[in-house]
């Protein structure tokens, strides 16, 4: 009778522990979503820049070859 009280007491605590694991879990991943999107922006910001630099030497390369 104690054994099978015990392993009531058990299955009762398993869905708690499992949605505690689950909400961990998620948390994680959302942690992890915005440490992605963080660093999606970063590199679309170091890209923009990238092509701003390109864009002065084109324009530049440009005018050299005028003054030619």
């Amino acid at each position: 009778m104690m054994n099978q009280k015990r392993q009531e007491d058990k299955d009762r605590q398993r869905p708690q522990n499992d949605y505690m694991v689950n909400l961990r879990a998620e948390l994680e991943i959302r942690q992890l979503h915005e440490k992605i999107d963080h660093q999606m922006a970063r590199q679309w910001e170091r890209l923009a820049e990238l092509q701003q630099i390109q864009i002065e030497l084109l324009e530049r390369n440009a005018e050299w070859r005028e003054e030619r």
